[in-house]
């Protein structure tokens, strides 16, 4: 292939490979690669390579470039990058964060047991849901506000929904950042991205988004499923969307006036994709502001969706919620940029940690974790695609050191929307699915050809990756029994 990488790429040890800073002249660092042989082809054939020596190169950027087995192509960034700079010295950049601000995946359990779902009831689930909650490109959603109101949720974020009435205080307790990041500032944020935000909150969207019914399959770690209530062969809901049309917007906002202040600030950027500005500077400042805005929208948004979720299983079961047990395990965004504490040459620092595809994954004992869950890690929730598993791990101290406590986000893409679409031109997916005894309700068959499993890396491989190279723990594997597409 023409575009495959030629560049150096040096193995440290079964599960990390490196590409060094004398690469290129303009690299301050390493580059690291999360993989194995058995995802090495797959990461060769394109430049998303390329992309990490690119970030590389940015200023004040600490230790290494990381990539995650899931890495793919991206805007800027390679998705499943992830990079910390030095708050003095260092930048901030949109394309480190991606469109999809805080698109992100959270985790319902159920007291309910395969035994329970018979498939007619399923096949009636997977409607409700599909019914429930409004999906596909453009949707709009159910709820009914002002654009004033939608400056409050850019504002509260997960809370906003819960004093509304959706879902319960317990709900924000195991999102991270409690779905309410501080220091967001609705004021900045342009007429265009709050008109797009108006409608669309408590959808699903499209593309890669889904609402997924599962089983529990698989136990590998008993005493960290225990500390969740989880066990083999009960039923798990997983959500997985983001930020809709407001954080596009806010992204698409932000890269117009970073590219501003490139010049101002005299950065060299190998890619105008990386735009960026000193993270303490206005432009930096402001951008920071605005992403937060996104991300609580986004948690909002997830929030929202959770509550018509177990209206749709309360409404089909006919019993209430409370009976059901749909409590969450966690939300976690795979989409965000953060201020945190690393160790950085042997001393503790506040950094600016982007994580682009890549899911935090924070050890044991770690004061941001919930205190259920402190003795054994962060959860972290890693979703396949329609016909795949998904999984629940947990963060481990190995990847605080290694990886600025962070870890994959799901398979990662091989073939592009485009090419998903030629390739499976005859063939019908939901049947396919079907046959599998996958149901799946979709807003358009594009969507599913577009998502099929064909298109991404093998999830188990990419999970196993990061467990054995121990940047976090496999807790339980879940399979897909009913899916609904946006």
């Amino acid at each position: 292939m023409a575009n495959s990488w030629k560049g150096p790429l040096i193995k440290i040890d079964d599960w990390r490979y490196k590409v060094p800073k004398s690469y290129r002249a303009d690299m301050r660092v390493d580059g690291i690669v999360y993989c194995d042989e058995r995802l090495l082809a797959h990461i060769k054939e394109e430049m998303a390579l390329e992309q990490v020596c690119n970030v590389a190169t940015l200023p004040g950027i600490l230790k290494y470039s990381l990539a995650m087995p899931d890495i793919h192509w991206g805007y800027g960034f390679a998705i499943g990058g992830v990079a910390a700079f030095d708050v003095k010295e260092g930048v901030i950049s949109p394309g480190g964060v991606g469109y999809d601000i805080n698109c992100g995946v959270r985790l319902l359990k159920t007291n309910l047991t395969i035994k329970d779902l018979k498939p007619e009831l399923l096949e009636q689930l997977v409607r409700s849901i599909f019914h429930n909650v409004p999906s596909g490109v453009g949707s709009t959603g159910k709820i009914r506000i002002s654009q004033k109101e939608v400056m409050e949720v850019l504002e509260k974020g997960a809370r906003w929904a819960y004093e509304k009435g959706f879902g319960t205080k317990r709900d924000l307790h195991f999102t991270e950042e409690n779905g309410e990041m501080k220091g967001a500032r609705p004021d900045l944020v342009s007429k265009r991205a709050l008109e797009r935000g108006t409608p669309q909150l408590g959808t699903l969207g499209a593309g890669n988004h889904f609402l997924e019914i599962q089983v529990i399959e698989e136990i590998y770690d008993e005493e960290s499923a225990k500390v969740f209530g989880l066990e083999k062969g009960m039923i798990t809901v997983m959500i997985h969307t983001g930020s809709r049309g407001l954080g596009y917007q806010i992204c698409d906002d932000a890269i117009r006036n970073l590219r501003k202040a490139v010049q101002k600030y005299g950065i060299h950027l190998p890619d105008q994709q990386l735009a960026c500005a000193p993270i303490e500077s206005p432009e930096g400042r402001e951008y920071y502001s605005v992403m937060v805005c996104a991300a609580n929208y986004a948690w909002a948004n997830r929030q929202c969706i959770t509550h018509w979720v177990r209206e749709a299983f309360s409404q089909v079961l006919k019993k209430p919620v409370e009976e059901l047990g749909m409590d969450l395990i966690y939300d976690v965004a795979h989409n965000i940029a953060k201020f945190e504490e690393h160790v950085i040459n042997g001393q503790k620092k506040l950094v600016c940690v982007h994580r682009k595809g890549a899911t935090r994954a924070f050890p044991p004992n770690h004061p941001q974790i919930p205190e259920e869950y402190r003795k054994i890690g962060q959860p972290v929730i890693i979703p396949g695609d329609m016909g795949t598993n998904s999984y629940l791990l947990v963060g481990t101290q190995r990847a605080f050191e290694e990886t600025f406590g962070s870890t994959c986000h799901g398979a990662g893409r091989v073939w592009s929307r485009e090419r998903a679409l030629r390739e499976t031109k005859n063939r019908d997916i939901a049947q396919e699915l079907r046959r599998k005894n996958i149901i799946v309700m979709a807003a358009s068959k594009e969507v599913l050809r577009e998502e099929v499993p064909d298109a991404y890396k093998d999830v188990d491989v990419v999970v196993d990756v990061c467990h054995n190279a121990g940047i976090s723990k496999r807790v339980c594997k879940m399979r897909p029994l009913g899916v609904v597409k946006g």
